[in-house]
């Protein structure tokens, strides 16, 4: 039995290639009774059953799918017999001196013919091949076994090289029906794009919205092949046909717009005394929302004369301009000053770093210190914000879980935390009422109250456990 191989359709292996030098292929003889040898048979290894190639979706690992030595034999003087259901017949002369490396090589070449007959099988059961060259391929592969110098189930070759014969011509059929199905369908949709551009040339008086779908629609018609010529032609003429009448109709709806020229230049100018009003304006906000909707009429008051247009258009955004560079500088500014907070609040941290422990209430009035210093500040750039809340937060923690002396530890974190929280948002409600946000400091009063109740319950329990 030979050992698996891999191998491409109609390859060979390196080792028949050596082979060969001793294998010599000689014609079939003339039509004669075949005499049988009468030396002593040639041991044959026992059948052994082989695998099935799966009918897998692409090329699978090939085995032998038949015992050479049930199909051959190798006479003691080196002439090679493939056995089949038409008679024997000489394939070629072994002169290497071992007859199982015969077998050995005459099997290769059979499961050489088999990989390339499932590799036909799996293109035509994947879909992924032509039929007609997978057709084309099989019957060569079928006219080339009578001669085919191999030992293997010839027969089943030829059988299966039959069955995907029959089943690419029945794929070709199937494969010329969805031509024709996939033709109509594609004339129906011309027809469809045609039968609609002939209702907007007609019809329609939405010329943008208009005018855009007849370009779609001429973008989605190039697309759409495979009609036959003469039907493309017509209804190629009929969509040109439509689009030619939008056209003309279109262009003399804007004729009749001329005179609402002067409409829009009236609007215009009024547009640009509104901005040239705002342009000085520091309120950055409302002012930018109202130069958003001064554009938006803009847009929405139509075009006067070109030159017309293109002046007012330069007066409008100089005014814009003027606001937005102002308002780009105020933000530099006020960036400015974000970095100037960062870095008071980098010494306000480096000085909570420094506070010592172990003397708990210097140093929970220490941090209660710099927290007011630190909540008075203000805002720093938003990149840096987290990072230094979190380094405050370590200071904190540091001092609330120092050790009391014959206090639980815990229940004084807790208390200490609590009451942290309640100066915490008591802070928060004096900066809501200096703003002026007074439903923001109610709230804030609000949570101030319920964490200081918590404080003074944790108190409460430390009193009890010192008891």
């Amino acid at each position: 039995m030979t050992e698996m191989t891999t191998t491409e359709p109609g390859g060979a292996h390196e080792g028949d290639q050596q082979a060969d030098q001793h294998a010599e292929p000689i014609p079939p003889p003339a039509a004669r009774p075949i005499p049988r040898p009468t030396a002593r048979p040639i041991p044959r290894p026992a059948a052994k059953p082989m695998p099935r190639p799966a009918a897998a979706k692409a090329p699978v690992v090939t085995v032998p799918s038949s015992d050479p030595h049930r199909f051959g034999r190798v006479d003691p003087d080196g002439t090679v017999w493939l056995i089949t259901a038409a008679g024997e017949r000489s394939i070629g002369s072994w002169q290497a001196g071992d007859p199982e490396a015969a077998f050995a090589h005459f099997g290769r070449r059979f499961d050489d013919l088999h990989t390339e007959v499932v590799l036909l099988e799996n293109r035509l059961d994947s879909g992924s091949g032509d039929a007609r060259k997978i057709r084309s391929a099989a019957k060569a592969l079928a006219e080339s076994l009578p001669d085919a110098h191999v030992l293997g189930d010839v027969d089943a070759l030829a059988a299966r090289l039959a069955d995907i014969v029959e089943r690419a011509d029945h794929a070709s059929a199937q494969e010329k029906a969805r031509r024709e199905e996939q033709r109509a369908a594609q004339t129906a949709r011309k027809e469809a794009l045609a039968a609609e551009a002939e209702e907007l040339g007609a019809n329609s008086t939405q010329w943008k919205a208009a005018g855009d779908r007849l370009r779609a629609i001429l973008d989605e018609w190039k697309t759409i092949t495979g009609l036959d010529r003469k039907t493309d032609d017509a209804l190629w003429k009929r969509y040109s046909a439509a689009r030619d009448t939008f056209n003309r109709r279109r262009g003399s709806h804007f004729a009749e717009l001329d005179r609402e020229r002067a409409g829009a230049k009236q609007a215009k100018e009024a547009l640009c005394v509104r901005a040239e009003e705002l342009c000085d304006s520091t309120e950055w906000g409302p002012t930018s929302a109202l130069f958003r909707e001064l554009l938006a009429e803009w847009k929405a008051a139509g075009r006067a004369a070109k030159d017309v247009d293109d002046a007012l258009w330069q007066r409008f955004k100089a005014a814009q301009d003027t606001f937005f560079s102002a308002r780009n500088a105020a933000s530099a500014e006020r960036d400015a000053e974000f970095r100037a907070n960062a870095a008071a609040k980098e010494a306000l941290l480096a000085e909570a770093e420094k506070i010592d422990s172990s003397d708990l209430d210097a140093a929970r009035a220490a941090l209660r210190t710099i927290g007011d210093k630190w909540d008075a500040i203000g805002k720093v750039p938003r990149e840096r914000a987290a990072d230094l809340e979190r380094r405050l937060r370590a200071v904190e923690k540091k001092i609330r879980d120092a050790p009391t002396g014959g206090v639980d530890p815990e229940a004084q974190a807790r208390a200490d935390q609590f009451r942290a929280r309640a100066e915490q948002f008591e802070r928060q409600a004096a900066k809501a009422d200096a703003a002026g946000r007074t439903k923001d400091a109610e709230e804030a009063r609000a949570s101030a109250q319920q964490w200081r109740q918590w404080a003074e319950a944790a108190v409460e329990a430390l009193g009890k456990r010192r008891n």
